[in-house]
């Protein structure tokens, strides 16, 4: 029979999923600072998801963009003249940049960051006329994080208000997985840091709690071309990042047609 010393390490060498994720953002912000890049490369992607949130936005609105990273986007809805954004993320970094940036806008003053968490919004109930998050619930490490993130950003809307939900959903994922493999295409991956949202436990979730909601598919058509077609006329490995002349050519396209379910980025509108 053979012996072997079993050594004990502290628990504290260890990470929960939760600080993996969280320290993967911070390192995201002091990489690319106040960048789209901080948030994700796909510039393309991140101006679909700016547009289709922004028609949402009204002018006088009070809106919380909850897990606004370096604050790139809220900034950007600035131009649907709301009465002010209030910009949250768990990055404590994250917002370093994005007051960095308030600082030198001249509309300053409607603009509010702050460092919170989405599963304890340190709002009052109804406050807001609308509320979005842009892939932040993902961000959480499982579904029941998820719902609590998801009845937090609910409670902080004001009745009659609009909540965006606009994350990456798991079943286009397959979908768009399952089109490549039939071309011998490598499968795309859900990244580490992400736990994609099932489409259909959140629209029983939300019929469960008696919610009206639209999903909006702002991106298929961008996905279908981005994510599938391109790689079939063109080699990715010719294109760093997202350079590849093809995913402006689609994400044209997208503005004028979309649907197909492929794309993984999805916006489920809920009205309150």
């Amino acid at each position: 029979m053979a012996f072997y010393n079993i050594v004990l390490l502290p628990l504290k060498k260890f990470k929960t999923v939760a600080d993996f994720i969280k320290d993967f953002w911070q390192s995201q912000a002091e990489k690319h600072k106040a960048a789209h890049s901080a948030s994700w490369g796909d510039n393309w992607a991140i101006d679909l998801e700016v547009e289709n949130i922004g028609s949402y936005i009204k002018e006088g609105d009070t809106v919380l963009d909850m897990g606004c990273a370096n604050g790139f986007a809220a900034i950007r809805q600035l131009a649907r003249n709301p009465k002010k954004i209030y910009g949250v993320d768990f990055s404590e970094k994250m917002i370093d940049y994005a007051q960095n940036e308030r600082e030198n806008h001249p509309e300053k003053d409607k603009l509010d960051f702050r460092v919170g968490d989405i599963r304890k919004i340190g709002f009052d109930d109804e406050t807001f006329d609308v509320t979005y998050t842009t892939r932040t619930i993902i961000n959480l490490p499982n579904w029941q994080d998820q719902i609590q993130a998801i009845n937090e950003v609910i409670r902080v809307t004001k009745k009659g208000g609009t909540i965006v939900i606009s994350e990456a959903f798991w079943e286009p994922l397959v979908l768009l997985n399952a089109m490549r493999a039939l071309v011998n295409l490598p499968s795309l991956v859900e990244h580490d840091f992400n736990r994609y949202i099932k489409k259909e436990k959140l629209e029983k979730y939300l019929e469960s709690i008696n919610l009206k909601y639209t999903c909006v598919e702002f991106s298929s058509v961008y996905y279908l071309g981005s994510r599938f077609l391109r790689d079939l006329v063109t080699n990715p490995s010719d294109y760093a990042g997202y350079s590849n002349p093809l995913n402006e050519v689609f994400y044209n396209i997208e503005k004028q047609y979309s649907g197909g379910g492929m794309g993984i980025q999805q916006a489920y509108v809920i009205s309150k």
